[in-house]
């Protein structure tokens, strides 16, 4: 009974909330107002502000009534939206006089009573008088884009192309410095709103230009890069990869005079002689030539820098050989092999022990470019042009290659040099009617003919055997039928009638 009682006089006061409601001359919906505008023809007097709205609740009547209401605030809401596209469009990026008091009368016109009343403007309506405004300025820019461009037609091709005047081309553009015309438009207009596009159009016409006169200045140079159906040939990647190998190739090198310096209980003539026997153990392991010539180069770096008796100097020999194969071969001999090769004189554990003090003295630093790297590359440029590779040619230009492992005194030459000079030597030997060197191999080689002069003739004493060296390892390899007898190849007249 007493729950009763405290709920009627609520439900009293909510059934008098009701009746006042239902009173249509106490308060009046847009819904309502809107029916009765349609049926009667009259609109009230007096519209109701959004406050009383929200402090008394409705009840819902008709479902029509209540999406009649959300028709009309959408399309207020609709009306607003366009209204307010309308004014942020008249405030556009292009600079003018009157521009801050443009966006506050536009600002002040849409909350005014009259903007209310007038319909919203369509986009077309509104990008009309933007278009007006900046067809002229595109128009300029046309006419600054066909001067520049005829003028670089016209023979400013040098001048484009450095930096320097680029830059002042484009300053002076953007600026829009013209005589007798103070009041020209391009001084106004934002360079970013204007002539990014220009410039674009500039720096193209640059690259293209600069391109013709790259391919110009090298027409003959051919592309040996174009192959990019053999992945092995990694042709995407390969100028990036021999560019750094080429730089590399500085890097971990061995001292052009450590006999001289540091080595006292052995002689060039000695490491020639132990190089002489590693081809040999190379040649009865079948192993790639790469693993002969990162042989050589782990031996004069360990050497470069620590003394050793030539008591040990075989063991280093077959340690190096051993840690090359390890890096370079599918398969590497075992350690047991090695030992065997050497008639047992030392064990596997010297072995072992070797190829830990060799690795830690170069801190397993094995990744360096050596002749066989650089030999490849150039021998594929030589034969760019040729429809039908020549076997010959590749063999002797790494016949000739081997030849300067044995020399001591070719340490001081790096090994692109080498490898560049071999394939210039090679060409020469198989044809003395042309010029071994041209524009494509100067190009992927980086060296020219006159650079090439010291290390040609060595080499041609080499294959000539002026000295009467007794090491003949690699000639007796190269003399074989597999290698088309190339050893036994020499040209009729000296290579030093080119130079």
């Amino acid at each position: 009974m007493h729950r009763a009682s405290t709920k009627q006089p609520k439900m009293n006061k909510e059934n008098a909330t009701a009746t006042k409601l239902e009173d249509p001359a106490t308060r009046i919906t847009r819904a309502r107002a809107k029916a009765l505008g349609t049926s009667v023809g009259i609109y009230p007097a007096s519209k109701p502000s959004f406050k009383q709205e929200q402090r008394h609740p409705l009840r819902a009547k008709t479902k029509r009534a209540a999406s009649d209401e959300n028709k009309s605030a959408s399309t207020s809401i609709n009306g607003f939206k366009h209204k307010r596209r309308a004014v942020l469009k008249d405030v556009s990026n292009i600079f003018c006089e009157n521009s801050h008091q443009n966006c506050i009368i536009a600002a002040k016109q849409h909350t005014s009573k009259l903007a209310r009343k007038c319909p919203p403007r369509t986009n077309a309506e509104v990008a009309a008088p933007i278009s007006m405004e900046i067809s002229p300025v595109q128009e300029d820019v046309k006419e600054k884009l066909a001067e520049e461009l005829s003028k670089i037609k016209m023979g400013e091709v040098q001048d484009l192309t450095s930096p320097a005047k680029v830059e002042v081309k484009k300053e002076s553009l953007c600026h829009g410095t013209r005589e007798g015309d103070a009041s020209d438009p391009v001084h106004v207009i934002p360079v970013s709103t204007k002539f990014s596009g220009v410039e674009r159009s500039l720096k193209k016409e640059v690259n293209e230009i600069s391109k013709k006169l790259d391919a110009s200045s090298g027409a003959s140079v051919v592309d040996i890069d174009l192959n990019i159906k053999d992945p092995q040939l990694c042709s995407l990647y390969a100028p990036r990869i021999y560019n750094n190998i080429l730089v590399k190739e500085l890097d971990h090198r061995p001292s052009v005079d450590y006999m001289e310096k540091l080595q006292r209980d052995i002689s060039p003539s000695m490491r020639g002689i132990l190089i002489d026997w590693l081809v040999e153990v190379s040649e009865e392991y079948t192993l790639v030539p790469d693993t002969l010539y990162l042989t050589v180069n782990l031996i004069d770096r360990f050497l470069s820098q620590t003394y050793i008796e030539k008591q040990r100097l075989q063991l280093l020999g077959v340690t190096c050989m051993l840690i090359a194969s390890k890096y370079e071969e599918i398969i590497p001999p075992r350690v047991e092999g090695f030992c065997f090769i050497t008639d047992n004189t030392y064990t596997r554990g010297e072995v072992l022990k070797m190829e830990s003090q060799v690795l830690n003295f170069l801190y397993f630093q094995l990744s360096v470019p050596t002749t066989k790297t650089f030999l490849r590359r150039f021998i594929h440029a030589a034969q760019a042009s040729c429809k039908v590779p020549c076997v010959e040619l590749e063999f002797l230009a790494n016949y000739l290659a081997e030849l300067t492992l044995v020399e001591y005194s070719f340490l001081k030459f790096l090994p692109s040099l080498i490898a560049a000079s071999a394939v210039f030597l090679a060409r020469w030997t198989l044809n003395q009617s042309d010029h071994p060197w041209n524009s494509t191999l100067e190009h992927y080689s980086r060296y020219t003919a006159s650079e090439l002069k010291t290390t040609v003739l060595a080499l041609e004493n080499l294959q000539l055997n002026t000295n009467g060296c007794c090491l003949n390892a690699i000639r007796d390899k190269y003399r074989q039928l597999k290698f088309k007898s190339v050893a036994t190849l020499t040209s009729g007249q000296r290579v030093s009638s080119l130079f």
